[in-house]
């Protein structure tokens, strides 16, 4: 029997040089027109994000700074 380890919480923000955002941006946007999924290493920890993810556009305001995220959420195995 195979015995699962608990996933641990995490938040990490990773910045990537322009290029490599780029990258990824393409990759993802392929991903989602082919029904695919969508696979990403991030700070060491590789995901795999299903076809089927919920994806959401998120705009903050504070201080004088604005921010958007896009978020992609699934639930995990």
């Amino acid at each position: 029997m195979t015995v699962r380890k608990k996933k641990t919480e995490r938040d990490i923000e990773k910045e990537y040089p322009l290029n490599q955002f780029i990258e990824k941006l393409r990759r993802l946007a392929d991903c989602l027109e082919q029904g695919k999924k969508f696979r990403i290493q991030i700070d060491g920890v590789r995901l795999s994000i299903p076809p089927e993810a919920i994806i959401n556009i998120e705009h903050e305001r504070s201080e004088g700074k604005e921010e958007i995220e896009f978020q992609l959420k699934w639930q995990r195995d």
